[in-house]
């Protein structure tokens, strides 16, 4: 009886300090992910970003066979709204503000953590290029396993904007 005293207490003990470790760490980690486009037709870029059907030329999601994309009845400019269905869920897409350097959106899927992602444009006139930054922001709960998740989002879920952004220079610097 002493011994399951000892490790129960033992147990307890080792939430409750994971737990304050835990709450050292932020509870809305960002992922944040650059590309140069040998562009400075950042209109161009923009109208890309802002209209949700021309993401189906860049984002590879939009274009795969295995995802189905319901768009809304606004789908450019503030407002736009689209339902994504892959691996039988469906996540929301939300325009929430745009104007002619950024464009900023909401994934919500029941049951994950809403992610707040900004999409932002910057030109140099003189080299030619338009700098595209995609900054994501998850909306972590308290929960320690929740919180030490947030370590390791970069590596996870980084190469997925990566290849976003590439796609995107490669369809903006042909064509």
């Amino acid at each position: 009886m002493r011994l399951i005293k000892m490790f129960l207490a033992g147990l307890i003990g080792l939430f409750i300090f994971i737990t304050l470790l835990s709450l050292l760490i932020t509870a809305h980690p960002k992922v944040s992910r650059t590309v140069i486009i040998n562009s400075e037709a950042k209109e161009k870029i923009f109208a890309q970003v802002a209209d949700l059907e021309n993401w189906k030329n860049w984002q590879p999601l939009f274009s795969s066979d295995s995802a189905k994309v319901l768009f809304g009845k606004i789908t450019k400019g503030e407002d736009a709204v689209c339902d994504i269905i892959y691996n039988n869920k469906t996540t929301r897409l939300k325009i929430i503000k745009t104007d002619s350097s950024s464009v900023t959106f909401l994934l919500q899927a029941a049951g994950e953590n809403d992610i707040s992602n900004e999409i932002i444009f910057s030109s140099f006139p003189s080299l030619q290029q338009t700098r595209v930054d995609w900054i994501a922001t998850i909306h972590l709960h308290w929960y320690p396993w929740e919180k030490f998740y947030a370590i390791f989002i970069d590596k996870l879920t980084g190469p997925g904007y990566e290849a976003s952004l590439n796609s995107l220079k490669q369809f903006v610097e042909t064509h």
